[in-house]
């Protein structure tokens, strides 16, 4: 079943996190999980960096964690990265390790139907299949008719 969210439900996700725990990101500024953690963290968010890869390395001016024990700040919202059989495991381990958590948001093309339950029965909001990045931009009028914002505002030079 796909899941539909109003734009009012993700604008409020979006303006009430503050510190996001981004799970996957990548340190290769190519990489969607690099450029979306980077964006959020330009939008004001305390973006926490967590991938055992790249631990210890800094990024968007954090230490990238192995893992959500390592993490000693408030995380409103973890954004995961990371193939749809991984989820279980990170959802169960978020909702045990990181107090003051608000929201699960799957990036695109991650869905899990259980642990998404699991959570929302903790009384966490769940976003799947969905891009916090796409739909700020979307909702706060920084996307225009080709899907980006050239900054350009007529055709004449």
């Amino acid at each position: 079943m796909k899941e539909t969210y109003t734009d009012a439900h993700l604008k409020s996700v979006l303006t009430g996190a503050k510190a996001v725990s981004v799970v996957g990101v990548s340190t290769n500024p190519v990489r969607p999980s690099y450029y979306v953690a980077r964006y959020l963290s330009l939008k004001g968010y305390t973006v926490i960096p967590v991938n055992p890869v790249y631990a210890g390395q800094m990024l968007f001016g954090q230490t990238v964690v192995a893992s959500f024990d390592a993490i000693d700040a408030p995380v409103d919202m973890v954004d995961i990265f990371r193939r749809s059989d991984a989820v279980p495991d990170i959802v169960d381990a978020a909702m045990d390790q990181l107090p003051t958590l608000k929201t699960i948001w799957m990036q695109i093309g991650v869905t899990h139907a259980d642990a998404a339950a699991k959570a929302r029965a903790a009384g966490l909001t769940v976003i799947q299949n969905r891009c916090p990045k796409i739909e700020y931009q979307r909702l706060f009028g920084e996307l225009r008719m080709g899907g980006f914002n050239t900054g350009i505002i007529s055709s004449k030079l």
